[in-house]
């Protein structure tokens, strides 16, 4: 067993050690439980069914816990470990941040609560846990959280009752949250929706890492392709401007701010005991550094879906390719509302798209293929528009559950846009269960976001344009 003493004092530069939480060689657990129902058992169990690495409890009351033998303190837990997630009192977590930076620990999770949002004591006390990380140079998240999460790498740092709760596999959106409750509910809505994530963080209080720490991070990370954020505060605003400047040219970034109101700038304040701040600050902060603004959570989640899987919108033009007239009425309507243009198709392209459709279906845009369609005429009339050069994007609307739509329209799809990349495609889909299970090749498959609602889709477009445009402002349009 090795022991490290850095010794200093000043915030480590911006993104310092972070990969540690995702990536780290062994894991402690302090605070490791026997009884179910405990967070420091349930952490554990989670580690233990999952992480490949060694994960050692800690309990000096304890010789074994869950079949791991136990340990009295971080300094008697043998090698390979860099991290700990502790689950231990507020008072006790000072004096674990030690050992941990005495043993030669990387980081910390520290779930505990009791901290600045209880107070002047607890902020005292939140003081002192950033002062003993930084000495030994260890990098925390926490403390209030409810941890990390890491799919790919197996680490479920968190408290999370798998029986209760949902968790999604492997995906392309990291989502860094400032609210573990919302972070938890968002999860298990992924995971029912078939959404994968890359990495989760419960910042909780942000004393040491903080959303820049992650961006850093997550901005170099290959199995992320982008970055949701659920913000109540920030304590260091110059901080998160820079790293979203130095994030959004690379990989698009998706935030909801919340804390809007008065009142609920208040309630951010007790939540977290951050600093809300104004709501038209972070606006505008917001359109400087291209980030793209959500309105509530399952928006935050389809705007980073869109952005994950399609390129960036070059242009305002829309192609809609709609089985239901009604349907591609209303989509141009969400369309234009949102500043996007559905303009009519010229009539050499209306000309091609005339010899692959029937006789009773409209060219024009929306092009209606009708509800006598079959799979031929949805391929079809996408490879004509796609190599039009006629669209920015193409809204795609299937019904499933019409006899000439096939559960095989998904590949016919996919191979079509592989052989004609560059140009965004969503799709809307209207239907119950048979429909979304087809509708969900169309994302595994194709990389086809799709959405229950022509207005979800359509605000999924505006993401990809907002981005683009913020592409084209610095030069990379």
């Amino acid at each position: 067993m090795g022991s490290v003493l850095v010794l200093q004092s000043s915030r480590p530069p911006v993104g310092e050690g972070v990969e540690v939480f995702f990536r780290p060689r062994g894991v402690a657990v302090v605070g490791a439980s026997r009884v179910p129902g405990k967070v420091g058992y349930t952490v554990l169990r989670n580690l233990k069914s999952m992480y490949q690495g060694p994960v050692y409890p800690v309990n000096p009351r304890a010789r074994e816990i869950l079949g791991l033998p136990a340990y009295p303190s971080l300094l008697e837990v043998p090698d390979p470990v860099d991290l700990a997630v502790v689950a231990v009192p507020a008072r006790a977590v000072p004096r674990v941040v030690e050992e941990a930076g005495r043993r030669g620990l990387r980081g910390v999770v520290v779930l505990s609560a009791g901290f600045r949002e209880v107070g002047p004591a607890g902020a005292e006390l939140e003081k002192r846990l950033v002062e003993t990380a930084r000495r030994y140079g260890l990098r925390l998240v926490g403390p209030n959280c409810i941890g990390v999460y890491s799919p790919s790498t197996g680490v479920n740092a968190t408290f999370f009752d798998p029986e209760r709760q949902g968790l999604p596999g492997p995906g392309p959106i990291a989502f860094i949250s400032q609210s573990g409750a919302l972070g938890a509910a968002v999860l298990d809505w992924a995971e029912a929706r078939g959404l994968g994530v890359s990495r989760f963080v419960s910042v909780g209080n942000k004393a040491d890492v903080d959303e820049a720490d992650l961006l850093a991070f997550l901005r170099r990370d290959p199995e992320t392709r982008s970055i949701a954020l659920y913000i109540e505060g920030v304590e260091d605003g110059r901080r998160l401007r820079r790293a979203l400047e130095e994030t959004t040219p690379v990989k698009p970034v998706v935030a909801l701010k919340a804390g809007r109101s008065e009142a609920g700038a208040r309630a951010a304040a007790s939540h977290t005991g951050s600093l809300a701040g104004s709501y038209q600050v972070y606006q505008a902060v917001f359109r400087q550094t291209g980030v793209v603004p959500a309105r509530s959570p399952e928006e935050m989640f389809d705007l980073a879906l869109a952005l994950a899987l399609q390129p960036p919108m070059r242009g305002d033009r829309v192609a809609v390719i709609t089985v239901g007239g009604g349907s591609g009425v209303m989509a141009s309507d969400e369309l234009s509302e949102l500043g996007l243009q559905v303009p009519e198709l010229s009539e050499r392209t209306q000309a091609r798209l005339r010899r692959v459709l029937l006789p009773i279906a409209s060219p024009r845009n929306p092009v209606d293929v009708t509800g006598s369609a079959v799979d031929e005429h949805m391929v079809e009339s996408l490879r004509v528009v796609l190599e039009s050069g006629e669209a920015d994007a193409v809204l795609l609307i299937p019904y499933f559950n019409l006899s000439g739509i096939t559960g095989e329209l998904p590949e016919k799809i996919a191979e079509v846009i592989r052989e004609n990349p560059g140009i965004p495609v969503v799709a809307s889909v209207t239907g119950g269960a048979r429909a979304w299970s087809i509708a969900r090749r169309l994302e595994q498959v194709a990389g086809v976001p799709v959405y229950p609602s022509e207005a979800r889709a359509a605000r999924a477009l505006w993401a990809l344009r907002v981005y683009g445009r913020w592409l084209e402002r610095l030069g990379a349009g």
